[in-house]
């Protein structure tokens, strides 16, 4: 869909001075631009590696989120290991 400016507005256009100052309008999407969605974007990005992070290490001794998540990863499967020994277990 294409507009066609007023007679108004074209003529302000075509009359303007070369030492007017050159208006540029930013690009806004929920009132961030893209410097300022990058800002946020990183804060929340961060903040929930962060809570993630937190909720498995917390939940880590639950068995089955040690068992189904945590021992999964190559280098957290010794650490989240909770197998007693035979010579250990009194039943």
């Amino acid at each position: 869909m294409v507009f066609t400016p007023t007679l108004r507005r074209a003529a302000a256009q075509a009359t303007s001075s070369a030492f007017a100052p050159k208006i540029a309008i930013p690009r806004r999407v929920a009132g961030f631009d893209l410097t300022s969605a990058i800002k946020a974007g990183t804060l929340a990005g961060s903040f929930g590696v962060f809570a993630g992070t937190a909720a498995l290490f917390m939940l880590g001794e639950v068995p089955r989120v040690r068992r189904d998540i945590l021992q999964q990863f190559p280098f957290l499967d010794t650490y989240f290991d909770r197998t007693i020994a035979p010579e250990d277990n009194p039943f």
